[in-house]
């Protein structure tokens, strides 16, 4: 088991970071489409890549969870994961850029990859540890609601800074 603990999230890791970064171009090459807006980057804010983290984790999450049924606490383990990685990339995106005053696109392609990095190696952790009780549909709904919430603020993003495109200082689509 804790062998296929370590290849369940290597292999997570590895479609997480494939599926991010087509979704990074997802929009632009479906001319716009309406569809793949809420789970693909419309824009260059540090929230439209928070969003290409978390649609792959997810559907990575879901699929994993067909193993794992067993784990009581694996939805729970997947939202501490997730919000791991979704709080790295801003935390580390505005870390760097208030240290050094920009950030190349490398920097920020980095940035992505080590946080979903990071939150997959939580999560093998977290795994690989005795269970622990907590409310797995709560984990799940609170892990769904996320995902409501992106599709929202896609549309409709609050105007703050986490939600602003630097490139052309719009918001949303």
């Amino acid at each position: 088991m804790k062998r296929s603990i370590g290849l369940w999230q290597l292999m997570g890791f590895a479609i997480t970071s494939l599926l991010g970064t087509l979704a990074h171009f997802l929009y632009d090459l479906t001319g716009g489409s309406p569809l793949a807006a809420p789970f693909s980057g419309v824009n260059e804010s540090t929230f439209e890549h928070m969003k290409l983290l978390y649609f792959p984790m997810l559907l990575f999450a879901l699929v994993e969870s067909l193993y794992f049924r067993e784990r009581g606490d694996f939805f729970c383990v997947k939202l501490r994961g997730t919000a791991l990685g979704l709080t790295l990339i801003p935390v580390l995106f505005y870390t760097y850029n208030g240290a050094v005053g920009r950030s190349p696109d490398f920097l920020n392609i980095a940035i992505f990859f080590l946080s979903a990095a990071l939150a997959y190696l939580y999560e093998a952790k977290q795994l690989l540890r005795q269970e622990k009780p907590c409310k797995g549909r709560l984990a799940l709904f609170l892990l769904l609601l996320i995902g409501v919430l992106f599709v929202v603020f896609t549309w409709n993003p609050p105007k703050i800074g986490l939600f602003r495109d630097p490139i052309t200082g719009s918001y949303g689509i």
